[in-house]
């Protein structure tokens, strides 16, 4: 017997709403806290197995990676817009044909464009960073594997954006955390080798994070195509490409997708100012932990919020109440500085604890780290409203709002500043701390700012007809 077709949550419309938020917030959260898990492993195994070179050539392949598919994962942006109006509006045939049109352009793109591209522009795509020889060698197969095997992880983000707008959150966790564990286990079989199955070094870890991410995608569509979930493929749907809906998918994603870039672009040019330091080792050492690491806590959480404000946004808005709208952003960036309060506690409070915990001894670096944490004990509140505010714009369809607002406070404002500074006299680790600090309150303000103008309480999706 067929399953009974779920119905959307409606309490995401019709509950408490701030019930809602902390619904979808806690496992968007969970899954980001995970997910980072997997990378913090990957990097302790290769740097155990393979050393500092290995580490590097998964860092600078990620990097392209991220930059290469951020076309496609621009869709899911898209989608994640039309998903949660639609679902806000109990239209789930259109629910159901936007994802179906998502997943055929990921198909399109990645088995026609990224994957056979991917293998020949590797190498070319490594001299452009400029990556050492060594690391290189060890890059170069682990990027071809990242790039021709993108198909796994692109539909694993599709599934989780599309349920996650249309209200179901713990599904994404679920698989999240399945994919996790799936990958940590095939890397400690494929890294090292165990038994008959020979020491693949960094490749390993590509071919694992393969196979997890088809292994777990492959289950999520199952569930999609027996009925088991929220958004559902029945027989009798139209199967033919709609370009209408994936040009709408375009419209509201490439600007999320050009905003990744530019916050890309943004870091690479911030590393380059640190290295330029008296003491840049000891710096960038400060920042890598500080900044990436430690930071990530409050990112991560805030992230999950972003999330859960977009979609509780987006389907309150297409409920036809936009004030819920509102509400809902407001509630999440008041999670979101809740949060960032205590992490920032601990940053002023235990800072040498926290350097310590991944090896900083060294005084000066432990001087830098502390000096930074004490700047991003303040940064963290101002990104986590930024972040929920971002959350709420991207929901409702104002993709454009954030793309803007990223340039001015992520480019122009910190390396303006450090641009003049520079000119004036030598910098210091103390300058681009606060350089930083004031992009994230920059972010802030213009993101609160652009949201309460109401802009996106007009805007419209254009549809054909759906059977």
């Amino acid at each position: 017997m067929a399953n009974a077709p779920k119905s959307f949550d409606r309490s995401i419309v019709e509950g408490p709403i701030s019930g809602a938020v902390w619904k979808l917030a806690w496992p968007t959260v969970l899954q980001n806290v995970f997910g980072g898990l997997q990378g913090v492993v990957d990097h302790a195994m290769i740097g155990h197995y393979v050393g500092f070179t290995g580490n590097a050539a998964i860092g600078v392949s990620l990097q392209i990676f991220i930059v290469v598919i951020v076309f496609v994962m621009s869709l899911y942006t898209g989608m994640g817009v039309l998903v949660a109006r639609f679902a806000g509006a109990n239209d789930s045939a259109r629910v159901n044909h936007t994802v179906y049109q998502a997943f055929m352009a990921t198909i399109i793109l990645s088995s026609l464009i990224l994957a056979p591209a991917g293998w020949f522009l590797a190498p070319y795509l490594l001299d452009l960073v400029n990556a050492a020889p060594a690391v290189q060698a060890e890059a170069l197969t682990y990027l071809r594997i990242m790039l021709v095997g993108n198909i796994g992880m692109l539909l694993f983000f599709l599934l989780g954006g599309a349920l996650r707008s249309a209200g179901d959150a713990q599904t994404p966790l679920r698989l999240g955390v399945a994919m996790t564990v799936l990958n940590i286990t095939l890397n400690m079989i494929l890294i090292p080798g165990v038994g008959p199955i020979p020491a693949m070094g960094v490749a390993g870890a590509a071919v694992g994070t393969l196979i997890a991410g088809l292994t777990v995608s492959g289950v999520g569509l199952w569930l999609l195509l027996s009925g088991r979930l929220v958004v559902q493929w029945p027989r009798g749907m139209s199967r033919t490409l709609d370009l209408v809906t994936i040009k709408e998918l375009f419209r509201f994603g490439l600007p999320a997708g050009l905003q990744g870039i530019a916050m890309n672009v943004a870091g690479v040019i911030l590393l380059r100012y640190i290295g330029g330091l008296a003491r840049s080792a000891e710096a960038q050492a400060a920042y890598a932990v500080g900044y990436t690491e430690l930071f990530s806590m409050i990112t991560w959480t805030s992230v999950g919020l972003m999330g859960a404000a977009a979609a509780v946004a987006g389907q309150n808005l297409g409920a036809g109440k936009p004030e819920r709208t509102a509400a809902a952003v407001r509630i999440a960036a008041t999670y979101g500085v809740g949060i960032a309060i205590v992490v920032g506690t601990l940053f002023l409070s235990v800072p040498e604890f926290l350097l310590g915990l991944f090896g900083m001894d060294d005084a000066l670096v432990l001087s830098l780290g502390t000096e930074l944490l004490g700047w991003l004990a303040v940064s963290g509140i101002f990104i986590a409203v930024a972040l929920t505010y971002t959350g709420g714009l991207q929901g409702t369809g104002d993709t454009k709002g954030p793309l803007y607002i990223s340039i001015a406070s992520q480019i122009v404002v910190p390396l303006g500043i450090l641009t003049v500074l520079q000119g004036i006299r030598p910098l210091e680790p103390a300058d681009i701390w606060r350089a930083i600090v004031l992009g994230h309150v920059t972010r802030c303000l213009l993101s609160v700012w652009r949201f309460r103008a109401g802009a996106w309480r007009s805007i419209q999706i254009k549809t054909a007809p759906v059977a």
